[in-house]
C-alpha cells in the first residue's frame, strides 16, 4: 500500500472535486491576511502533487519536520469547515444540527426566549425527518433552559417535554435495538456465510429470536421499521430463504416509497434496498419483477432531484452494472452483454477510490461468468485469475472457492487440461482448508478428478451421471447455494445435448417467457 493512501490528508484534498477545491480557496481567501497562509500553501503543494512524498513538503521551507503535523491537523480542519459550507453537502440533518449550535450559542449569552424559538423549529423539522436522535437531543437543551426561563404563555410545558423526551427515549432504544441486530447478522453472513445445515440454521434462529426486541409494527415510525426489515433481511439471507429476503426487501423499498422525503435524506440506505430486492429476484429467478425493479431503479437515479455525490455515484454505478449482468444471466444473453465489460472496467478506474477490493472482485467473477456462457473461456480464465492470485481478499469464501470451481470447468472446456490435475489438487486442499465443502463441490471435484480415466465415447453417460447426482441438489435448503454461483446444471445439459451453455440457459429462459 502506497504512502499516499496511508495519508488522511492526501487522500482527502484528492477526492476533492474542482467546485469544492476552489471553494476552499475562496473561503480561505476571503480575508485578505489568509491569502499568503502556511495551511493555503501546503494545500497547493499536496494537491499538485501526484503521490503523498513528506520530503517534498519539507524542501519547500514552509514549516519545519516538527510542525508539520500540526499544519496538517490544521489544514484537514479547515478543508473540513469549507464543505460543511458548501452547498452541495448541506442536507437536512446538517441543518438540524446547525440550528442546534445556533440555539446553544444564544443559550450561552442568556438569550432564553431566542434560543427556544431556534429549538422549537428544529425540534419539529428533526421528528418530521425521523431523526430522532437530535429531536432527544434538543428536547433535552429545552428542559435545561426552561428549568432556567419559566415561559408562561404554557403552563404545562414541562410535562410536556418530559412526554416527548419520553416517547423519543423509547423510540431511540428500539431503534438502537434493531440497529444492533441487523449489523450482527450482516458481520456473521460476511464471516461464516450462508447456514450449512441444521444445526448451524437452529443457532442463528436463536440467535436472531433472542435479541429482537418486542415491537408493535402500528406504532413504528420510518426509521424503525427500517431497521426491523433489515434485521429480518439479514436472518432471510443467513438461513437461505429467499422468499422471506424477497418480502422483507420489497418491504424496505416500499417504505422508502411510502416517505418519498426520505429517499433525499437517505440515498444509500434506498440504493442498498433496491440492491437486495434485486438479488433476492435474481435467487428466485422472478425475471419480470427484476426488470421492472431494476428499470425503476435507473429512472430515479437520473432523476435530477436525486442526490449525487462522488460515494453515491459510485454505489450507483455498482448496484446498477452488477444486476445488469444478472439481467444477462437471467436471459442467457451473454453474448449481448459483452459491450458491459469494457464500460464496468472503465468505471472500475473511475471509481476506485469509492469500491473496496471485494466489490471489485465479484465484478470480476460476473465478468468471468459472463465471457464463460458466450464461450470464451479463455477470457473468462483471465479474470477467474485475477481473484485467484488475489491474497489479500478475506471476506466472502464462497466467492473464492466458487472461483476455482469455474476455473476448473473454464480450462476443462478450453482444451486446457494439460496440467488439470495438479489445479484439481490445488482446489481440493483450497476448499477443506476453507471449510467451504460441500456435496455438489465434492462430486465435481470426483469428476473432474476422473476425467482422465474416462473413455471419449463413455463421456456422456458420465457427464448424464454426474447431473442425477447434482440435480437432486438443486432445491436442497443448504445445497442449492452452489447453483447460484455456477449454473453447473446447465453446463452439464449443454455437455449431454452437444449445445452451448448459453443457448441451454437461453431456452430455458424462453420456455419460461411461453408458460406465462
Amino acid at each position: 500500500m502506497t504512502k499516499a493512501q496511508k495519508d488522511n490528508l492526501f487522500v482527502l484534498i484528492k477526492s476533492l472535486s474542482k467546485s469544492e477545491k476552489r471553494q476552499f480557496k475562496l473561503y480561505v481567501g476571503r480575508l485578505g491576511v489568509n491569502e499568503d497562509s502556511k495551511f493555503l500553501t501546503l494545500f497547493n503543494i499536496l494537491e499538485k502533487l501526484s503521490a503523498y512524498d513528506e520530503s517534498i513538503i519539507l524542501k519547500k521551507g514552509i514549516v519545519k519536520k516538527q510542525q508539520l503535523s500540526n499544519l496538517k491537523a490544521h489544514l484537514y480542519k479547515q478543508i473540513l469547515i469549507s464543505l460543511r459550507l458548501n452547498p452541495s453537502h448541506q442536507n437536512i440533518r446538517i441543518q438540524i444540527r446547525e440550528q442546534l449550535d445556533f440555539a446553544t450559542i444564544l443559550y450561552h449569552k442568556g438569550l432564553y426566549k431566542q434560543s427556544l424559538k431556534i429549538l422549537d423549529k428544529a425540534k419539529s423539522v428533526a421528528i418530521a425527518n425521523e431523526e430522532k436522535n437530535i429531536a432527544y437531543e434538543i428536547i433535552e437543551l429545552e428542559k435545561v433552559i426552561e428549568s432556567q426561563y419559566i415561559t408562561r404563555s404554557i403552563s404545562n410545558r414541562a410535562d410536556e417535554l418530559t412526554v416527548q423526551a419520553k416517547e423519543l427515549s423509547v423510540q431511540n432504544v428500539l431503534a438502537s435495538k434493531l440497529s444492533n441486530l441487523s449489523l450482527q447478522l450482516y458481520g456473521l453472513f460476511l464471516k461464516t456465510g450462508y447456514v450449512k445445515n441444521d444445526k448451524e440454521n437452529q443457532r442463528i434462529t436463536k440467535y436472531f429470536n433472542a435479541r429482537l426486541p418486542k415491537y408493535d409494527i402500528n406504532k413504528l415510525g420510518f426509521r424503525e421499521k427500517l431497521w426491523l426489515y433489515k434485521a429480518y433481511l439479514w436472518y432471510s439471507f443467513l438461513t437461505q430463504d429467499f422468499l422471506s429476503c424477497y418480502k422483507y426487501a420489497s418491504k424496505w423499498v416500499d417504505l422508502f416509497y411510502d416517505y418519498k422525503n426520505m429517499i433525499e435524506l437517505n440515498p444509500v440506505f434506498f440504493l442498498r434496498g433496491n440492491h437486495y430486492l434485486l438479488e433476492t429476484l435474481f435467487y428466485i429467478n422472478y425475471h419480470d419483477k427484476f426488470k421492472e425493479t431494476l428499470s425503476n431503479l435507473e429512472a430515479i437515479t437520473n432523476e435530477k432531484w436525486f442526490p449525487k455525490d462522488d460515494n453515491i455515484e459510485g454505489l450507483i454505478f455498482m448496484y446498477v452494472y452488477n444486476n445488469k449482468f444478472n439481467l444477462h444471466f437471467m436471459e442467457g444473453s451473454f453474448q449481448e452483454g459483452l459491450p458491459l465489460v469494457n464500460e464496468v472496467l472503465q468505471n472500475l478506474k473511475k471509481y476506485r477510490n469509492k469500491i473496496d477490493e471485494h466489490h471489485v472482485m465479484v465484478f470480476y467473477y460476473k465478468i468471468a461468468s459472463l465471457y464463460f456462457g458466450a464461450g470464451d473461456n479463455k477470457k473468462c480464465i483471465e479474470f477467474l485469475n485475477k481473484i485467484i492470485s488475489n491474497k489479500s481478499l478475506e471476506m466472502r469464501e464462497d466467492l473464492l472457492c466458487f472461483s476455482r470451481i469455474l476455473n476448473l470447468v473454464a480450462h476443462y472446456e478450453a482444451g486446457l487440461d494439460y496440467n488439470l490435475d495438479v489445479q484439481i489438487k490445488s482446489t481440493y486442499k483450497f476448499l477443506i482448508k476453507m471449510e467451504d465443502l460441500y456435496e455438489v463441490q465434492k462430486e465435481m471435484i470426483k469428476f473432474l478428478k476422473e476425467l482422465g480415466d474416462i473413455y471419449p465415447h463413455e463421456l456422456k453417460g458420465a457427464f448424464i451421471k454426474l447431473y442425477e447426482k447434482l440435480k437432486q441438489y438443486e432445491d436442497h435448503p443448504y445445497e442449492r447455494r452452489a447453483f447460484l454461483y455456477l449454473d453447473i446444471i446447465s453446463w452439464l445439459e449443454s455437455k449431454i445435448n452437444n449445445k452451448p451453455v448459453g443457448q441451454v440457459i437461453r431456452d430455458k429462459y424462453l420456455a419460461q417467457l411461453a408458460k406465462q
